[in-house]
């Protein structure tokens, strides 16, 4: 078998199926500060986005103090909605098992917060199966910018062409395509059909195998 290639995950949608709760946290987030938008504009002008697109939507334009103390404040109230909650996507700590077993190099890559992704690897009982994380730190350019997946082959020592990036969003998808990477998309967030332009959809991880996804770097 093939090993000599990577796996770039993204962590909310991928690793946990997240993305319900963020939206629940978005949502009371706005109606604390008197921003009741209807369904229709918030999927127009702040879901899928990075905390710093959304939050400039929502507010105009914010002092760098101001839009970490929002930041901050949604990404908290995400926390402790999800906490009673979460837990692994289906088969994912054996896949990732898997790729140890064949000392197949990954990464987390994700826009997320720091503390959002020491609360999720902790919640599910990966702290250590992690050891190359890539967060919010490490990007100025939000997805479908391939910034977060040009920087993470990097960081794993590989060509963005022996990469796989593992994506649940359509904008997710996008830079991983454009980073020159495969891309394996899971269902937890869209439908088969509308994440199609994926070079595989798989609908947990007790369906992608290591086996697959060498057979098609």
């Amino acid at each position: 078998m093939k090993t000599h290639f990577g796996v770039l995950f993204d962590m909310d949608g991928v690793l946990v199926d997240s993305n319900p709760y963020h939206k629940i946290a978005i949502q009371e987030f706005c109606k604390r500060h008197g921003k009741n938008l209807a369904e229709e504009e918030l999927l127009k002008k702040v879901y899928g986005r990075t905390n710093r697109d959304w939050l400039t939507n929502l507010f105009g334009t914010l002092s760098e103090n101001d839009f970490q103390r929002y930041a901050n404040e949604k990404e908290a109230l995400f926390r402790e909605l999800y906490a009673p909650y979460i837990k692994p996507v289906i088969g994912l700590l054996s896949f990732v098992r898997d790729l140890q077993t064949h000392h197949i190099p990954y990464t987390i890559s994700t826009s997320a917060p720091p503390a959002n992704v020491t609360f999720t690897l902790h919640a599910i009982g990966a702290d250590h199966l992690f050891p190359v994380i890539l967060d919010e730190t490490f990007v100025t350019k939000g997805k479908p910018d391939p910034e977060i997946y040009l920087k993470s082959a990097a960081a794993i020592n590989l060509a963005p062409t022996q990469c796989w990036v593992i994506e649940d969003s359509v904008s997710g998808i996008l830079a991983g395509k454009s980073a020159g990477c495969k891309v394996a998309g899971i269902t937890t967030t869209h439908s088969k059909e509308e994440i199609s332009h994926a070079d595989l959809v798989f609908s947990d991880f007790s369906h992608l195998s290591v086996e697959n996804l060498a057979s098609r770097i």
